[in-house]
């Protein structure tokens, strides 16, 4: 009898329910999206039923006619709802995007208070966080402060409707701000400059952690957060690689055995399970800037797949246009909410095709700029894989362009929905599965020297533009 497993990926504008065989292969998949709400200026919320019923109706409509071995979870991370006793949400699911508590986190970032906090954690101080954010809550919305049971991410709110329990995996955990990275558990100083109780959060776990369904005979396992999931499910946990990921937001993730900490403060380090920990940088404005692109600056409804036709017949450079996307601030490796876009170098020569290729070059040079940080030797570039995950692997362009701009080998894996299959990995862990997968590469993609010139000018540019800028805007 066959056996199925099922990964469940709560992302930011959509939740993916995928089910696997042992083998890794998917035998059916479901999706369904949300919206994110933007009621104030630097507010980005999503209402938590919304997604917790989403969530549900994929579960029901993925185990149709089967009965899985588990389904196990990734998750959006940086995400924060206050709750009641009752487990009623007091606020809407404020999201990693969310910038309201920009003042306090620029005023904790240049302290020596900030720093030692980032030495802590791993995590850089700035009002993606949600440190920054409860630190909010208790200086402007006193009263939300004063009622909140507890502080839970959209994935504990979710665990604890399907299994009653408030947990928390250190996965997910290590990049609230909240972690101590080298201990593992919440950290008291932390907590007691946000005048919290260890009580007023979910119980740290390992990922493997596991629970009965309270309303179905399902097994769940906790899982983990998407981008150490990503690595995990696309083969990046080993030595010599390095995960790209562009979703809605965007990242690079390198492993490492134990955590790394960045003098200038520019990374994050999560930790995934044992001593796999990953050190990283994370971009506010990945895909959700073609979005942008699309639907209010071009207002056209051409398909993705047709722009970047279009854009295809551009030379690399985009001829001398050069657009910054800071259009949701940035975290890595600025680290300034208050960052704005900028398009430059605009002439009536260029074209709808110009603009759409110059927003895949600009949001690459920002994840390149963070692979600089992470691998600063050039010949170690040249020896390291990138494997990348995230539906911009279905774009041959624009993953051409990253071994391009990259100027490394890159594989893509047939996983495309990594971060699924890395929580299914978890999940076998969980229940004592003997893991006979090896991670399938799909196509290689090799960088073309003839670009190597141009993109390494465009890129100079690209790294002068921000600070130039910064006290203009």
């Amino acid at each position: 009898m066959e056996s199925f497993y099922i990964g469940i990926d709560i992302g930011t504008t959509a939740t993916k329910a995928i089910c696997f065989d042992i083998h890794g292969n998917v035998i059916r998949q479901v999706s369904n999206a949300y919206p994110m709400y933007h009621p104030k200026p630097d507010w980005s919320v999503q209402n938590p039923q919304e997604i917790l019923q989403t969530v549900i109706d994929c579960i029901a409509e993925i185990t149709k006619g089967i009965q899985p071995e588990f389904i196990s979870f990734s998750s959006a991370m940086q995400s924060i709802i206050a709750i009641d006793e009752t487990g009623r949400p007091l606020t809407d699911a404020i999201l990693w995007a969310d910038n309201r508590a920009n003042s306090i986190a620029e005023k904790l970032k240049d302290s020596e208070k900030g720093n030692h906090f980032y030495q802590k954690t791993g995590i850089p101080i700035h009002p993606f966080s949600p440190m920054t954010k409860i630190a909010w809550f208790k200086e402007f919305d006193s009263d939300i402060f004063s009622q909140t049971y507890k502080f839970i991410s959209i994935k504990e709110y979710v665990w604890h409707h399907l299994t009653n329990e408030y947990y928390t995996d250190t996965s997910m955990a290590s990049g609230t701000g909240l972690l101590n990275i080298h201990t593992l558990q919440w950290d008291p100083e932390i907590l007691e400059f946000l005048d919290l109780k260890s009580g007023q959060l979910s119980t740290v776990c390992e990922v493997t952690h596991q629970s009965k369904g309270v309303a179905d005979d399902f097994l769940y396992v906790i899982g983990g957060g998407d981008g150490a999931l990503a690595n995990l499910g696309t083969g990046a946990m080993n030595k010599g690689c390095i995960a790209l990921t562009i979703g809605t937001s965007g990242a690079v993730r390198l492993p490492i055995d134990k955590p790394y900490l960045d003098e200038q403060m520019r990374t994050q380090c999560y930790h995934l399970m044992e001593d796999q920990y990953l050190v990283l940088g994370a971009v506010n404005n990945g895909a959700i800037v073609l979005q942008w692109l699309r639907e209010t600056l071009l207002k056209t409804d051409q398909s993705f797949e047709s722009l970047f036709e279009e854009a295809e017949k551009i030379p690399a450079g985009s001829e001398g246009l050069l657009f910054v996307p800071y259009l949701l601030g940035e975290r890595a490796p600025i680290w300034d909410a208050a960052a704005q876009g900028s398009l430059l170098g605009m002439q009536i020569t260029h074209t709808q095709s110009h603009l759409v290729r110059a927003t895949l070059e600009g949001i690459l040079f920002g994840l390149f700029q963070i692979t600089e940080i992470l691998l600063p030797d050039s010949e170690k570039r040249k020896q390291t894989k990138v494997m990348t995950s995230g539906g911009f692997g279905k774009s041959e362009l624009w993953l051409q362009m990253v071994a391009d701009i990259f100027q490394m080998e890159l594989e893509t894996s047939q996983t495309i929905e990594g971060s699924a299959w890395g929580a299914v990995l978890i999940g076998m862990k969980s229940i004592g599965q003997n893991i006979t997968y090896e991670n399938k590469t799909g196509k290689t993609f090799y960088p073309n020297i003839a670009h190597k010139s141009v993109y390494e000018a465009a890129f100079t540019k690209f790294k002068k533009v921000y600070p130039v800028l910064k006290d203009f805007l």
